[in-house]
Order: structure tokens, then sequence, then C-alpha cells
């Protein structure tokens, strides 16, 4: 064993180093980390990706027909939301979140006849139903709601 075969390890080393560093920088922590302590990454999401995700798709209030549109939900809880009574009102802010372990969803009307009305709900994995509560703005009355899954 020469001098230079000494360099050449402790030169592989540190390369081997900077390369984990660099791709931890660049946001692959997680398969990095687990490739370096021999553990194979499953390619599951996790939890919190899947669970907003539920909320993905056409919901409608059976009492009254009107239709809550769930699209591109995030793992930050942001969403792409649409409601129709029959005609488009225009959603102002949604957003999905957990309180209690519970998938949460809020969303805020800002239209002609809806100047601020909310729907606060839960998502119900049991029955695959949105319960909760729909504050009327212009009439300031709360009630009671739910929206089904349309198939």
């Amino acid at each position: 064993m020469n001098a230079f075969s000494g360099i050449r390890r402790t030169s592989a080393t540190l390369m081997a180093t900077l390369l984990v560093v660099v791709l931890c920088m660049a946001g692959f922590a997680g398969p990095v980390a687990a490739a370096a302590a021999g553990k194979a990454d499953t390619g599951k999401p996790s939890p919190a990706q899947t669970d907003f995700q539920r909320l993905e798709g056409r919901w409608v209030r059976p009492d009254g027909g009107y239709v809550l549109e769930l699209r591109n939900v995030k793992k930050d809880g942001s969403l792409t939301a649409a409601y129709y009574n029959p005609r488009p009102i225009r959603v102002f802010r949604a957003e999905a979140g957990r309180k209690n372990g519970t998938i949460t969803l809020f969303v805020e009307l800002r239209d002609v006849n809806y100047p601020g009305s909310t729907y606060t709900l839960q998502y119900d994995p049991a029955t695959d139903r949105l319960k909760g509560k729909y504050f009327q703005a212009v009439e300031k009355q709360t009630f009671d709601i739910d929206f089904v899954r349309a198939k």
C-alpha cells in the first residue's frame, strides 16, 4: 500500500459525505437518510399526504343539492374548491386541516347573497361524509349540515 491509496480513500469518503450533504440540502434527506441507514424507502406517502386527499371529489348536500367540488388537495392543506347552487358561487378561501386527529375543512364563500358565508366541516371516514356547520351570513344563522360523496 502506498501513500496515494490512503489519499484516494480519504478523497472518496470526503466526496461521498459532500454528496450526502448536497442531497440533503436539495430536499432528498428522507431517502438519503434511509439509504445511509440501510433501510429501503417503501415509496408509501405519509398519512398527512393521503388523509387530506380523501377530500377530493364532488360532495352533495342532500337537503338542497348544493355541490362542493374539491380538487388538487395538497399535503399542506391547500386545495381548489368550487361551489354550486346550482350556478357557481365564488369560493374566497378553502383549506384542509387537522384538529384532534380529525380531518377538517373550512370554506368561505364571497359572492352575491353569500357575503362571507362559511362551511366548517369534519371528514367522517366511517360514513365517508363531510359533517359540520354552515353559517349563512345574510341571515346570520348557523345550520347543522352534511355532504355525501357524489357517485
